[in-house]
């Protein structure tokens, strides 16, 4: 495929450029025991963008990744919930910021300090743990032996977030995760969630705070077009305010927030990383390893429920019991829990390389795109609408592998590092021009393209 010309003049680096300045931009986010997402834009730690980070620093230093992810559950709740932001301290721009949540004011489980907000994001952490005990049986003794003591010190909080996860954010036992608002899902204005915002309305005396987002990337240009609308941003805060109101109990929650769906990328990804802890637990001698196969079990059992005949999966709305089909990389999810049979996973990898996803003959780079250019949703520009995310090829890419797809695996593997040659580390990029776009530079758009390079 020829370049468009934005890729074509734009500067490549070698694979070994790639790394150093991969390596670079970590360093330069790093603020002593976390590494910040994105410094203009997400000022704080991201809980899905720290275990990607903690994979990329696995690269460089297991001691500094395994720092990260111990930040991380330094804030976990009594309850065993690790929340999806953990915010620093003096940092006051961001909305909603602290204030916004007061999950230590209205919730007794929450932690004082450090400050965090109410919700989740999905629970890849497992896999972080699993690719740093990798590492590490490549580093020299000492750097091994920390790395384990390090990880048994960490168990018990690990074991206590599958443990919530599978017994709060799944009561019913379908195999499927609840989440209580689409920032939950990482996917944050994916058209997944289209349909079950329709019924999200914010109480007439509810008044919108500011939005921090379209500052932030005032300077890079063409911000608002990039980002949700004014009109979804209403309903993503209301539902803060829904939460806060529940004080973040989730059988609170179940009953009384507007939204309530079942993400099977989300579910996906718990039965891979309880697959991959449950490894850990193998081979470290910890306890837990059959609960943790339980889990995986019965959520790549969810998961492979709600597909079709090509493989493909659905969310579900729990309002109202209806299954979801939208034409998003979620519909990807069997490709990382497993568990489908080879007729199926062979039309799903041949869905995934065809004109309607990475195959697009307009495409820039042959990777998957967060929503179908076939979709009448699909926006090139905007968040999760259209452009293509480092973070999802990279979870794409693993999963393949895991299924034993290597061909696929690798071509994805190769046009991936051939993206991130642009040395930007973009939160996304234009799935035509190649163009980056978001914050930049963004950590676990560095810290994946350091995994993949290894």
């Amino acid at each position: 495929m020829s370049a468009t010309p934005s890729t074509r003049t734009r500067a490549r680096l070698t694979r070994t450029q790639i790394a150093a300045r991969a390596a670079y931009v970590l360093a330069g986010n790093d603020r002593g025991r976390l590494t910040v997402a994105a410094p203009q834009l997400y000022p704080h730690m991201w809980s899905w963008d720290a275990a990607f980070i903690a994979m990329g620093l696995a690269r460089v230093s297991t001691g500094r990744a395994l720092t990260e992810l111990e930040t991380l559950l330094g804030a976990q709740w009594r309850t065993g919930m690790v929340p999806h932001i953990v915010f620093t301290e003096g940092e006051t721009g961001y909305e909603p910021g602290p204030h916004r949540w007061a999950c230590g004011r209205v919730c007794p489980d929450a932690p004082r300090r450090p400050a965090t907000s109410g919700l989740i994001q999905p629970p890849v952490h497992g896999v972080a743990v699993r690719r740093i005990l990798d590492a590490a049986h490549g580093a020299p003794a000492a750097e091994r032996r920390d790395a384990t003591e390090r990880i048994r010190a960490m168990w018990p909080r690990l074991l206590a977030w599958h443990r919530y996860l599978a017994e709060r954010r799944d009561p019913e036992r379908r195999g499927l995760l609840t989440i209580y608002h689409g920032w939950e899902s990482g996917l944050d204005d994916s058209p997944r969630w289209d349909a079950p915002y329709k019924n999200v309305v914010p109480a007439p005396e509810f008044v919108p705070f500011r939005r921090a987002d379209l500052h932030a990337l005032g300077a890079l240009g063409g911000a608002a077009a990039q980002r949700p609308s004014d009109a979804e941003y209403v309903k993503y805060q209301w539902l803060v305010e829904e939460l806060r109101r529940a004080r973040y109990d989730d059988a609170t929650a179940r009953r009384t927030v507007s939204f309530r769906m079942a993400d099977v990328l989300s579910s996906a990804l718990f039965a891979a990383a309880s697959e991959e802890l449950a490894t850990v637990a193998d081979e470290l001698g910890l306890s837990g390893a059959e609960e943790l196969i339980g889990y995986a079990d019965r959520f790549r059992r969810g998961v492979l429920e709600t597909a079709d005949d090509r493989g493909f999966a659905a969310d579900v709305d729990l309002r109202t019991g209806e299954v979801i089909r939208t034409q998003t990389v979620a519909g990807f999810a069997p490709l990382l829990s497993g568990g489908l049979d080879p007729d199926r996973r062979r039309a799903l990898v041949e869905t995934l390389v065809s004109a309607d996803w990475c195959g697009h003959p307009g495409f820039a780079h042959a990777l998957p795109p967060s929503t179908s250019p076939s979709s009448s949703a699909f926006d090139p520009v905007r968040y999760w609408r259209g452009p293509q995310w480092p973070p999802m090829s990279w979870l794409l890419i693993w999963g393949l592998e895991r299924s034993g797809e290597q061909e696929t695996a690798l071509a994805l593997r190769e046009a991936a590092l051939d993206q991130l040659a642009d040395g930007v580390f973009a939160e996304y990029y234009h799935p035509f021009t190649g163009e980056p776009l978001g914050a930049r530079p963004q950590s676990w758009t560095a810290a994946v393209a350091l995994d993949l390079l290894a």
